[in-house]
């Protein structure tokens, strides 16, 4: 049957079991926003901003595991995905990107609102087409599927010029992808897992240190399992946060530049490593020459090229994380490591990085810690980057997998607003907060509207200090407290700016007020917003120097401290 090749695309999408579209209209990409009035089971989210776009995309993907689907249209459209895609890519997020592109005759001839859009998301992207012919559309939306969902998961982009949304082809979507150089290996070389089982069984101090490829192969079963059976304490990357239960006795928390100074003395200690679904990132890892000296290194990632990029490993294991798992727990034989488990929980009273002090101020620490009570660790707890995610991150108890989504390996502030409404979209039937900092909350503000109009409610805690937080924390440490260009003295009122935007809004000063801020939100049937006014130059400790060892760690100074 004869389709242009607008039809194609919603076509496509509907064979993909696409639900909702996160986008922005505009001139080249108008013929195949005139077509959605035709597929009304395709809900399109009309976004203030197409940055927005792609972090909403990317939110919905994370907490649905499905591919988040952007539209935007040529030129300054589809440089404003940019960030997002950048994002997901690092992050290792499904999403099919569609962008429009000038009609093809104009292609090259800098015709208005043309980029090339192919070539600057080449580097960002898992793989990216231009379509010339919508006879292709078809093939390339499946290919495009396939891709973005299939071995380490990623952003493909796909750029439509006009003309070809009008073209009439045949359309006949494919059952199969053909992809001859594209074969990701699942299972593991049961050679390389019969080592790993037996160094595990040999180890006297191991740890497990668990990744955001635990969450993407939903291997929350199998990591337990391994866990439980050879008693082996779990330590979580930030973006494998809520991997693994934060209230079982086997979890050490977060390690690295922010994370629990006993985990990352853990590491440091341990025998043997294992490393799941993790990329041996620099705000794990510090140095890398200096990093977990003392152990032999299991790594299994289903990407090959991680594998020894960062750090040396003894035995790696290529495939599914879930799929070796299985295959591994089977070799595995029970243990018990008493001693070890011991030498941790001295670790955590030697080293007490959850420790809130005892102050009438309102500290940020204090703020989550009571969010974290208020909605039982079951919340959907969605930031952007700084201080406030490292707060998140260290003080949220994350009871249910898959609950902690943020911006990691890009980094991206302004990720909080649409990245929480994505989730919001996805996963309709939680409750997701989104923890957010003064500055990159006012990055991406606009979207506020956009949830007001599609009625999506997510709850707002903004951590406000009126700093660029973490930037003026290196400053005070490293720059010896000159704050450069870090200061918010023009912020707006955040409560008569949720209330212009019709969102309910309340502001926060005192410790007495969190509690019941937090429960009128929840009781809010619509998006709500909370100012907290936090205290302005609270540090986020421990922290160990970019580059630096865990020798270099720096603790909290001294005054007491006390448990909330």
């Amino acid at each position: 049957m004869k389709r242009n090749g607008s039809q194609m695309v919603c076509e496509s999408l509907l064979r993909e079991g696409v639900e909702v579209i996160f986008g922005l209209p505009g001139g080249a990409i108008l013929p195949l926003y005139q077509t959605l009035p035709e597929y009304p089971k395709l809900r399109h989210i009309l976004v203030r901003h197409e940055q927005g776009a792609a972090h909403a995309a990317d939110g919905y993907a994370r907490v649905t595991g499905r591919p988040g689907v952007a539209w935007a249209t040529s030129g300054p459209g589809a440089t404003n995905l940019v960030t997002g895609i950048a994002t997901a890519q690092m992050d290792s997020v499904p999403m099919v990107v569609i962008t429009g592109q000038v009609a093809r005759a104009a292609i090259g001839s800098d015709a208005f609102q043309e980029t090339d859009c192919t070539g600057i998301t080449l580097p960002i992207t898992k793989h990216n087409y231009l379509v010339m012919n919508a006879a292709d559309i078809p093939r390339i939306i499946k290919e495009a599927f396939h891709i973005a969902s299939t071995g380490r998961p990623g952003p493909v982009l796909v750029d439509i010029p006009k003309d070809v949304f009008t073209e009439e082809a045949e359309f006949e979507y494919p059952r199969e992808v053909d992809l001859p150089g594209y074969k990701p290996t699942l299972e593991g070389h049961p050679n390389q897992i019969r080592k790993a089982a037996e160094l595990i069984d040999r180890a006297e101090r191991p740890v497990i240190l668990a990744g955001h490829g635990v969450i993407i192969s939903h291997a929350y079963d199998e990591l337990r399992e391994l866990a439980e059976k050879a008693q082996i304490p779990v330590i979580t990357t930030l973006l494998g946060i809520s991997s693994f239960p934060d209230e079982h006795v086997l979890c050490v928390g977060m390690p690295g530049m922010h994370g629990m100074a006993y985990a990352s003395l853990a590491i440091d200690e341990a025998d043997v490593l294992i490393a799941l679904g993790m990329r041996f990132d620099d705000r794990i890892t510090g140095n890398p020459k200096t990093f977990a000296t003392k152990s032999k290194k299991i790594h299994v990632d289903i990407d090959p090229s991680e594998i020894g990029k960062n750090v040396k490993v003894d035995i790696p294991i290529v495939g599914d994380l879930k799929r070796v798992l299985v295959q591994l727990n089977k070799r595995v034989g029970a243990a018990v490591h008493l001693e070890w488990l011991q030498r941790i929980e001295q670790l955590k009273r030697d080293h007490p990085s959850m420790l809130i002090r005892e102050t009438e101020k309102l500290l940020p620490q204090y703020v989550i810690r009571q969010l974290s009570e208020a909605t039982n660790g079951n919340a959907i707890i969605v930031t952007g980057v700084g201080q406030h995610q490292m707060w998140a991150a260290q003080h949220y108890t994350f009871n249910e997998p898959c609950s902690l989504v943020s911006s990691g390996g890009a980094g991206a502030m302004g990720y909080e607003v649409p990245g929480a409404m994505g989730a919001q979209v996805g996963r309709s039937d939680k409750v997701v907060w989104s923890v957010a900092g003064d500055g990159g909350f006012q990055m991406t503000m606009a979207e506020l509207a956009t949830l007001v109009e599609n009625k999506i409610p997510v709850k707002f805690a903004i951590i406000n200090n009126g700093f660029l937080g973490m930037v003026r924390q290196w400053q005070e440490i490293f720059y010896n407290k000159s704050y450069v260009s870090t200061a918010y003295s023009g912020n707006p009122d955040f409560v008569k700016l949720a209330e212009a935007f019709g969102i309910f809004g309340v502001r926060v000063t005192e410790k007495c007020q969190v509690m019941p801020a937090i429960l009128a939100a929840m009781e809010h049937d619509g998006p709500a917003l909370i100012d907290f006014r936090v205290e302005q130059e609270e540090n986020v400790y421990p922290m160990i120097p970019s580059g630096a060892s865990v020798k270099e760690l720096i603790e909290e100074p001294k005054p007491e401290r006390v448990r909330p």
